[in-house]
């Protein structure tokens, strides 16, 4: 009983302890990111404390031992806040960021703002910038979101996006970081759905004795048996029995590819990818009809394999799965247009084709019209019954099996011998492989953005001396003319070369068209806030699908002065280098 009212008021004390620590850490208002000034306050007071708590807590053994957890537990919340955990790929330097950009922003924001940027196709300039955001080595935010948390979102992006070179590289930059093991099992999957065993397990090289994943250390034991390594493979599978991380399955699959059992186990799993490339290598005749629940990966593995077996397909419904994978990628299209050619028809059936083609189910349909097309002779007829195919694909809103493909067809015509009719259809759907470049940089001293002056941020090494007299230059050349009038462009590059220290001659009034063209309030607070990362991220989100070039002079000024006033100067100079110089 005794000892029962010593722990209660041993509790007691410690909760009182506890209490007071933080009211006076409230009170002194000390900020959890000073390092030295937080030890020194948790210092002083804890040698208070524990002075007073020893004379209690000597008292009794079993007091000591609680409060010595309850130290440690105090130690390892000020380690987590003194020491923030710091992950990514670039140094903020790089992009004029810094490691605080994301210090002063509420989780929750920055969690949205992601989830709505991942459901748009960016442009080239606006994922470059959301990946030197995404990835540029930072603390996290301060409320609302955890390490894990800030990671899974820039994994789920990146996994989503195929970004393997990015992928490799921040596990090659970062040793030690929660859910390490996703981008490991990602990259070995992707490398297995391409039927490529040996790069896949090139990929194990990331998985260290740090992490315990018992689907990584079954791939490992696998990686070991085809490289004929054994004895490794049989010992490390001992020990992964022992910490009963193996399974019935498994234990079957590994004997007989050891040697060590004739005998193996005819059945196919699909759980995962791992056990469903075990069940495809072991069991005879092996045979296995995807559907809707399919995961994407086994999908691309059956096709990259070749073990889509097309004419043992036995039913319209097992076709229509096909054609829904086809048009989400993870089966090759060109599988369809495979299964379409094997369809059988009668030959009354090709010399009717335009009265009959309608009548008949979806998948017939677009079968019928697409042999129809492999049989025609003419550059019209091909031409024709390509459309009609294309159309049908689009009413069953499975667009993307076929796109490119009519494109590839459509490059292969030739152009002297296209009906006239055709050439404005034919040329709208063929795909211009080529990505956004920006042509050659023309100088004219027609305005000051197109002048020699641009030349400071489009050329990296162009001097400030030099930009100095050709503004000396430029301006003495305009103003001759007494019709010009500044631009938002103008006003563009004078605010830029304002905040990188130039002097703008005084007759160069381009503060009353900058006024007139403040960016929206929510944005500038923002950057009132020092919520730099958030701010950045709501620019890509302004830009999303668009090239800067295609953006109007307002909208331009608007992410030239946001990134301008909130120090990001690099991401700045690319803006204006893209936008404002004429090009060829």
């Amino acid at each position: 009983m005794k000892l029962s009212n010593l722990n209660k008021l041993v509790y007691l004390f410690f909760f009182i302890f506890l209490l007071s620590s933080f009211l006076k850490a409230e009170e002194d208002n000390v900020d959890i990111w000073n390092k030295n000034n937080l030890n020194k306050k948790n210092i002083e007071s804890n040698n208070k404390e524990n002075n007073q708590n020893k004379k209690i807590i000597n008292t009794n053994a079993v007091a000591t031992e609680i409060e010595t957890d309850k130290i440690q537990v105090i130690k390892n919340f000020e380690n987590k806040q003194n020491n923030p955990s710091i992950y990514g790929i670039y140094d903020p330097v790089e992009n004029s960021f810094d490691l605080n950009m994301w210090s002063n922003s509420e989780g929750t924001k920055i969690k949205d703002t992601i989830d709505r940027i991942s459901k748009i196709k960016l442009s080239k300039f606006a994922e470059e910038m959301f990946v030197n955001i995404l990835l540029t080595n930072s603390y996290l935010p301060r409320t609302n979101m955890t390490d894990e948390e800030f990671l899974l979102y820039k994994f789920n992006w990146l996994i989503k996006n195929e970004k393997d070179d990015l992928i490799e590289t921040f596990l090659n930059k970062n040793e030690n970081f929660p859910r390490k093991e996703k981008l490991i099992k990602y990259l070995i999957d992707r490398s297995i759905s391409k039927a490529n065993l040996d790069e896949a397990c090139k990929k194990i090289s990331f998985f260290d004795s740090s992490l315990k994943d018992s689907y990584l250390e079954r791939f490992k034991i696998i990686c070991f048996i085809k490289d004929n390594k054994k004895e490794e493979a049989q010992l490390m599978y001992e020990i992964l029995k022992e910490q009963k991380l193996s399974s019935k399955f498994f234990d079957s699959k590994v004997n007989f590819l050891l040697g060590i059992k004739n005998d193996k186990s005819e059945k196919i799993l699909d759980d995962n990818l791992l056990n469903f490339y075990l069940s495809s290598i072991t069991v005879k005749d092996f045979k296995y009809v995807p559907n809707k629940k399919t995961d994407p990966f086994i999908w691309k593995y059956l096709s990259a394999s070749n073990l889509l077996r097309i004419n043992e397909l036995e039913n319209k419904d097992q076709i229509r799965e096909l054609e829904v994978a086809a048009n989400d990628n993870t089966v090759d299209q060109l599988k369809i247009l495979e299964i379409y050619k094997n369809i059988e028809f009668q030959l009354s059936d090709f010399l009717r084709v335009d009265d009959i083609y309608q009548s008949l189910d979806s998948i017939n349909s677009r079968a019928l019209i697409y042999q129809k097309f492999l049989l025609s002779d003419s550059i019209e007829n091909k031409i024709k019954y390509l459309f009609i195919l294309n159309d049908l694909f689009k009413k069953d809103n499975l667009n993307n099996i076929f796109t490119k493909y009519l494109s590839n067809q459509l490059k292969e015509l030739d152009t002297n011998k296209i009906p006239e009719k055709y050439i404005d259809l034919v040329n709208q759907n063929i795909i211009l492989e080529s990505l956004f470049e920006p042509g050659k940089i023309k100088y004219s001293d027609s305005s000051y953005h197109t002048s020699k002056i641009i030349r400071y941020y489009s050329e990296n090494i162009y001097s400030k001396k030099n930009t100095e007299k050709d503004l000396k230059n430029t301006h003495k050349k305009i103003k001759k003319n007494k019709k010009y009038k500044l631009s938002l462009k103008d006003a563009i590059l004078f605010e830029a070369l304002k905040m990188d220290g130039f002097l703008i001659p005084n007759e160069i009034n381009y503060l009353d068209i900058a006024q007139k063209n403040r960016p929206p309030i929510e944005l500038l607070n923002f950057q009132k806030n020092n919520e730099i990362g958030l701010l950045a991220l709501r620019i890509v989100e302004l830009v999303g699908e668009d090239e800067i070039t295609d953006f109007d002079e307002q909208s331009i000024y608007f992410i030239s002065h946001l990134l301008n006033i909130s120090g990001l100067k690099k991401l700045r100079n690319k803006v204006i280098s893209t936008s404002l110089p004429l090009r060829g």
